[in-house]
């Protein structure tokens, strides 16, 4: 294996962003819309193996003390290697010192307490398909 990490969005294939998002079971829309997503984050981060993408994720922020970590997903032949690690690390590093937060899938949880993060007991959301998210057991 072969890894190369990218921080910026140039030649991303953003139809392979979202079907690396749907095959792993998390949110995805047309390619355009990750490309605007991405885009516009303070931090991204891309791992490669050879040419080929096999994970990837970005961080939104104020620059100064609150971002928010999101799209973190690696291809499932990939995962269990290391690389959800080397890409938490690389975003971690590049954000300002201060409050992150993130939302997991349930049952994820657990990996991201290895990295720090713990459980917020005050958070709340607005999803737009309330009730599909409430489905999935995002919200109550």
């Amino acid at each position: 294996m072969k890894l190369q990490i990218k921080h910026d969005c140039s030649g991303v294939n953003w139809q392979a962003v979202r079907d690396i998002l749907k095959s792993v079971g998390m949110g995805h829309h047309a390619p355009e819309v990750h490309r605007k997503a991405f885009e516009a984050s303070h931090t991204t981060v891309f791992v490669y193996d050879a040419e080929k993408l096999v994970g990837f994720g970005r961080a939104i922020s104020d620059g100064a003390y609150q971002s928010a970590v999101y799209d973190c997903a690696v291809v499932e032949a990939y995962q269990g290697q290391g690389l959800g690690r080397l890409i938490m690390e690389h975003i971690m590093a590049r954000l300002p010192d201060g409050n992150i937060i993130l939302y997991a899938s349930p049952g994820k949880e657990g990996y991201y307490k290895k990295h720090g993060f713990r459980r917020m007991k005050t958070g709340m959301a607005l999803f737009r398909d309330s009730e599909r998210m409430r489905n999935r057991g995002f919200t109550e």
